[in-house]
């Protein structure tokens, strides 16, 4: 499902947004905006994955809005003036919807928003495959279906992998769990990352993997569970 919110200060032009986009199976409005300034305020809190987004708006214009929004993501604009679209395409907006727009010509620009969305979603998905660290001097690539779990020593990190010897890297416990999948993978403890795929069963707050027995740290067994939920 696709995030998004609309902003426009024309209020009919918000409701025949809502309109179109209860139509349409793979779009959720989360909300609408007549005021820019709150939708930005909003976004701040709750990012989106798509705005659709007048140009002209007397307070902020819907080019300065779009600056102004620190997440990467996804614009369809609308305006009721043509000369605005080049501008439009320069900030890279998937489509730009010229006003009065009908449901067909709404459908072609979601459906573009839709594909492009499904594009990068299966780029991040391959992105996660592998990982590079620099260790032993060189850059090792790391199938991370091939990680057991990841211990934490010091300065240094011990990744244990399956069928194979576990690599030795100078890196912070932080840096790594940065690099992993966050649906993937999970800290347990200070000194431990598991996959949460590699969790054989876990008794009286251990974690068994690959016959080694992980502990589960205190302040990290809430977030824990309730990953596993």
């Amino acid at each position: 499902m696709i995030k998004a919110i609309a902003v426009d200060d024309e209020v009919p032009a918000l409701s025949v947004m809502e309109s179109f986009c209860s139509k349409v199976d793979f779009i959720s409005l989360e909300k609408t905006f007549n005021k820019p300034n709150e939708a930005l305020r909003y976004l701040d809190k709750f990012p989106v994955d798509l705005l659709f987004l007048d140009i002209n708006m007397p307070s902020l214009t819907g080019i300065e809005f779009y600056k102004n929004v620190k997440q990467n993501t996804m614009v369809v604009f609308t305006t009721a003036y043509s000369e605005f679209a080049v501008e439009g395409f320069n900030l890279k907006a998937v489509d730009y919807l010229l006003k009065p727009f009908t449901f067909d010509r709404f459908n072609q620009a979601v459906s573009k928003v839709h594909e492009y969305f499904n594009l990068t979603q299966q780029k991040a998905v391959n992105d996660q495959i592998y990982l590079y660290i620099r260790a032993d001097y060189s850059l090792r690539k790391i199938a991370i279906t091939d990680i057991l779990f990841i211990e934490g020593l010091d300065d240094y990190l011990k990744i244990h992998l399956q069928n194979q010897k576990p690599i030795v890297a100078r890196m912070t416990m932080k840096t790594m769990q940065e690099k992993l999948p966050a649906n993937l993978f999970v800290r347990v403890h200070r000194s431990f990352i598991v996959p949460l795929s590699r969790i054989e069963n876990i008794r009286n707050k251990i974690i068994a993997i690959g016959g080694e027995s992980i502990p589960i740290g205190a302040s990290y067994e809430e977030a824990f569970l309730k990953m596993l939920k």
